[in-house]
């Protein structure tokens, strides 16, 4: 069986939406769109390549659907050919007919769950709302978090409320990059437990 794995580029304070450009989602008048970019590096970048080189088909909600199906096709190199390549899978009750080439709608994130009896490496990039539905169903196996040194205050955040309580394990050594983002990869490790901390 293949393994569902969430990378997510997110600030100090959780905030996930719109790391790539000043257009990318303003969303509820926000104003920091293309925060990743400063805070990034060469050695981040070749990280997250790395990352985008396993994928064996690529899902994602909606929204990031949208804006990936806008740009990606249009690209080549190395990221723009692996994610033209690639299998797409949208989760969406409303999208009917996908534009970029290669996309299958899912109805849910069961369904998008069943993904990993076909492929070995299911990536998603973005998608905080279905992060939170591929948790909620207990489908989502990896969390690779990109975590950058920025706080923002404002934005969509991944853990908000409603988020269902859980635990991770670190599964890989944590990895720190030139200007000051960490690579956190993380697997479900069960329930919140709780207890007294001892003296």
């Amino acid at each position: 069986m293949g393994i569902i794995v969430a990378n997510l580029f997110i600030t100090l304070d959780g905030v996930y939406q719109a790391p790539g450009g000043r257009e990318e989602d303003t969303e509820d008048g926000f104003s920091f769109g293309g925060w990743q970019a400063p805070v990034s590096d060469d050695e981040a970048a070749a990280s997250i390549g790395a990352e985008i080189s396993r994928i064996d088909a690529l899902l994602l909600g909606r929204k990031t659907y949208d804006i990936f199906a806008s740009y990606w096709p249009h690209q080549t190199g190395e990221i723009g050919d692996a994610l033209n390549r690639v299998p797409k899978f949208v989760v969406s009750s409303t999208l009917a007919n996908p534009e970029w080439a290669g996309t299958t709608v899912l109805p849910d994130a069961a369904a998008a769950g069943r993904l990993r009896d076909q492929y070995e490496q299911v990536h998603m990039f973005g998608s905080g709302v279905l992060i939170r539905s591929l948790l909620a169903a207990d489908v989502l196996d990896r969390l690779h978090l990109w975590l950058y040194p920025v706080v923002l205050g404002q934005g969509k955040r991944l853990f908000d409320a409603g988020t269902v309580p859980a635990t991770f394990r670190l599964i890989e050594p944590a990895r720190s990059f030139p200007k000051g983002s960490v690579s956190l990869v993380y697997e479900r490790a069960g329930d919140v437990e709780t207890a007294e901390m001892s003296s």
